[in-house]
């Protein structure tokens, strides 16, 4: 049975085991609901989730997301299965994409051909430079780990593969905008996804870990990095929050779950091939099932998902009345730690995205209308070099 609609599974083979500590992970800590797990998806399971996928999800293209934890735990055996599971169950005219999250500390030559042979795309978590990388990314041992990723990196493009940065904003590199854009661009990066980090400090409170990124400084890291990239990068370097905030001046919608009015189409598959809502509520009150062939298309498409997904799109009168909510959508739902107007959740991160958005407002708008009379987007660069100003001082 297909589903309604195109779906994407994050898939976790080897759960939230790493070979890292970093201090900001909100996954280690999902461990506690496998108990004496090793933490490794078997042939069984694989074959399962992979047959599942194919056979139900409706697109011409299905791209198997795989992530952790550290993913590269499962071994390269495991991958080489996945690859040849993907080819036996492909529907005729099917294609199948991977893109694999890691932190990259393991990737040496063999794991850079095999991803360069079936064309994997690769996202390596980078925070900058040593002295910000390694505040908060370290291994249990305490050591750092940003020698090793550049290691990983240099593998990857010796080998040809594509390959993305992950960075997560956080509370150690959230005053260095420009200097983390500069440093990962130097590397060769040509796409960032900046990942803002924001944990509860515990269950059930609205306070923040002392390791979240500050909104404050979020919103100037964002408007100091779009600034120089609008003025120099544009069409060389893609930045995912960017794409989004253009896609809605192109179309009216963002691209990035976080930011679209409604969720519930990303979801996350353990080890055992327990299905979750999403990456972010791998929780036992947001498990709905095993993805089995037999189950995967009615668990995606059922009652409990659909309601998840809708509850994004009910926000706080603050968020009805604001200019950016076409932008930010009110934000994940995880986001949403500080009280608004009758006490109703908004994100921690508002005052950041009502700045950015604000901010980039009229270069992107311009921008846009670029796009639709077939010109590059790039033309509105020069126009900034010459003089033509930043951000607007207005209202979207």
């Amino acid at each position: 049975m297909l589903a309604s609609q195109p779906f994407h599974l994050m898939i976790k083979p080897a759960g939230p085991a790493c070979n890292l500590a970093c201090s900001y992970c909100y996954y280690l800590d999902k461990a506690a609901y496998y108990p004496g797990s090793r933490f490794r998806m078997d042939d069984d399971t694989l074959a399962a989730v992979t047959a599942g996928y194919l056979q139900c999800h409706p697109g011409k293209e299905a791209v198997f997301g795989w992530q952790g934890g550290e993913p590269l735990l499962a071994g390269l055996e495991f991958y080489r299965r996945a690859v040849d599971l993907q080819q036996q169950h492909a529907r005729p005219g099917q294609r199948t994409l991977n893109a694999l999250q890691t932190n990259a500390t393991l990737v040496d030559d063999e794991w850079a051909a095999f991803f360069r042979e079936h064309d994997f795309l690769i996202g390596a978590s980078m925070d900058g430079p040593p002295g910000l990388h390694d505040r908060y990314r370290r291994d249990r041992a305490g050591r750092p780990s940003y020698r090793r990723v550049l290691s990983g990196l240099h593998a990857l493009r010796r080998h040809g593969v594509e390959c993305n940065a992950l960075v997560t904003v956080n509370r150690g590199n959230d005053e260095h905008g420009l200097e983390v854009y500069r440093h990962l661009t130097g590397l060769g990066f040509s796409h960032l996804q900046f990942i803002p980090v924001v944990e509860r400090s515990s269950q059930g409170t609205a306070k923040a870990t002392a390791w979240s990124v500050r909104p404050h400084a979020l919103g100037q890291f964002l408007c100091e990095v779009f600034d120089h990239w609008a003025r120099n990068d544009v069409g060389r370097v893609f930045v995912q929050l960017f794409e989004s905030a253009l896609n809605v001046w192109l179309t009216g919608e963002p691209t990035l779950c976080v930011f679209s009015r409604t969720c519930g189409r990303a979801l996350a598959v353990e080890h055992n091939g327990d299905l979750y809502a999403c990456d972010h509520f791998v929780s036992p009150s947001h498990l709905l099932g095993k993805a089995s062939p037999e189950a995967l298309a009615a668990l995606v498409d059922g009652p409990q998902q659909r309601a998840f997904g809708a509850a994004k799109a009910d926000v706080a009168e603050d968020c009805r009345a604001c200019p950016v909510l076409r932008f930010c959508g009110g934000d994940c739902p995880k986001h949403r730690l500080r009280a608004g107007r009758a006490k109703r959740p908004i994100s921690h991160l508002c005052s950041a995205y009502r700045r950015f958005f604000t901010h980039s407002a009229s270069v992107l708008e311009a921008m846009a209308q670029e796009v639709r009379a077939g010109r590059p987007a790039a033309n509105v660069t020069e126009v900034l070099r010459q003089g033509g100003g930043g951000g607007p001082q207005r209202a979207v």
